[in-house]
């Protein structure tokens, strides 16, 4: 919960639409140089900044143990809610921290990346108190961004613009969890799939029970958006009567970043579609604000509701990058990162998690996560193989060795070491040393 976070704060919104020049100053990074930094991912057709300001406790470095978050805004230019609510949301984060217990361990656990705008170009050519109009929608090569990426269903041959490019790029260097792209137009929010075989069907993901539960977290944390009924438009015939719809069932979008997201980036991403308007007038800003400042914050928080932790080398120690993690009662494959470390987002429940990659001695783990403990941290160590020797032989080896320790008579000091050469051979070397402590011998009485 994430009531009362603003009770006490006196500083009004900004209440006023802030030009592309205000978003690159550097008095973010000078003001809170150890919590914010302000970097750019790239360049928009016309050569404008794609800023994006990180947020954390020692934000300039890289940590693996905490989950990157991402918001995305202003993808379409004149769809200005999102860009003006997230400046807000980075002044909030900056200046309750320290002050406020909530947002300080939020802050302090997670790596939260804030992109007020995908779309410089078009949010420049845009204008205040555009209702359902196009101008600005589009890049300045007359291409919508949300269908820019590459395609799930009909692949072709894809030439992305920088916008897009700078994004995926961004996405694949950074390990992101979550994360949610804001548009306007109506007041929902749409899950992936996007696209589908069949118009206005369901189209499920792996993981569509995760992404319903992450959906209704956004819209029942909003002031309104829970509620049942027309949307913007009553009477409209594609106008959905619920805050939480697939993607596809409400309408097709073949390549589309939330599910290029899922599918190429293993990042969970939402479209949360803010306000009726596009672009709003600057005194409605508040009250879109107050509508959606606790639904914000509280999407953050869902990045932890999750199986994390590191994989490592048993015999070195170091982090096993690209291991890939199944959970066997479903779900989308994820693969462990940089320096090992992971995070799949799960809703609560039981489940068996294996743990595999080509040069490793499979690992199976069972692990419960419930409400009430909506995580679990599970370190993982695999021992290597070695050429000729698979999972099946290891595992086989091992319990015959086991079974004739515990019916033959004890082994001969010879027979002792071969036993232990034999388990380091095949990579086990945490139970061939158990094995020679359990029988110790003295290297003296072996005859060579």
């Amino acid at each position: 919960m994430v009531s009362g976070l603003f009770a006490d704060k006196k500083r009004s919104f900004v209440g006023r639409l802030q030009r592309f020049e205000q978003l690159e100053q550097r008095e973010i990074n000078q003001k809170y140089p150890d919590l914010a930094y302000l970097y750019s991912i790239g360049k928009s057709v016309l050569g404008r900044e794609l800023p994006v300001i990180t947020i954390s406790h020692n934000a300039r470095y890289e940590n693996p143990s905490k989950p990157n978050f991402k918001y995305v805004a202003n993808m379409h230019g004149n769809e200005v809610t999102g860009r003006e609510l997230l400046l807000n949301l980075v002044q909030v984060l900056l200046e309750n921290y320290g002050k406020n217990e909530f947002l300080t361990r939020l802050v302090n656990s997670t790596s939260i990346h804030i992109m007020p705008t995908m779309n410089p170009d078009g949010y420049e050519i845009s204008h205040e108190g555009d209702v359902q109009g196009i101008k600005g929608r589009i890049n300045a090569n007359f291409v919508d961004l949300n269908r820019d990426f590459p395609q799930r269903l009909h692949a072709k041959e894809a030439h992305p613009q920088p916008e897009t490019v700078a994004v995926m790029n961004w996405t694949r260097t950074i390990p992101f969890v979550l994360s949610a792209n804001l548009h306007d137009g109506s007041v929902l929010v749409n899950y992936p799939y996007d696209d589908g075989n069949t118009n206005n069907l369901v189209s499920h993901t792996p993981d569509h029970e995760i992404f319903v539960r992450l959906a209704y977290s956004y819209a029942r944390s909003h002031a309104y958006m829970w509620k049942k009924g027309p949307r913007c438009f009553p009477g409209f015939g594609g106008e959905p009567v619920t805050g939480v719809i697939n993607g596809a069932e409400w309408y097709p979008v073949p390549g589309s970043m939330q599910d290029w997201n899922y599918v190429s980036a293993e990042c969970f991403e939402l479209t949360i579609e803010m306000n009726c308007q596009k672009f709003s007038f600057a005194k409605d800003l508040k009250g879109l604000w107050d509508d959606n400042k606790y639904a914000l914050i509280d999407y953050i928080t869902q990045v932890h509701k999750s199986l994390s932790g590191y994989v490592k080398d048993a015999s070195t120690g170091s982090g096993i990058e690209n291991v890939e993690i199944r959970i066997e009662e479903g779900g989308k494959v994820i693969h462990s990162r940089k320096y090992g470390a992971y995070f799949r987002l799960l809703n609560p429940g039981t489940y068996h998690v294996t743990f595999a990659h080509p040069s490793y001695n499979t690992v199976r783990r069972q692990f419960t996560i419930t409400s009430q403990v909506p995580y679990k941290r599970m370190n993982v160590s695999m021992e290597p193989k070695v050429a000729g020797f698979t999972d099946v032989d290891a595992n086989l080896l091992r319990e015959n060795l086991v079974g004739y320790q515990s019916t033959a008579s004890p082994p001969s000091s010879l027979m002792t070491l071969l036993i232990v050469i034999l388990y380091a051979f095949i990579a086990d070397l945490s139970f061939a040393m158990k094995y020679l402590a359990d029988k110790p011998f003295r290297i003296s009485s072996i005859l060579f």
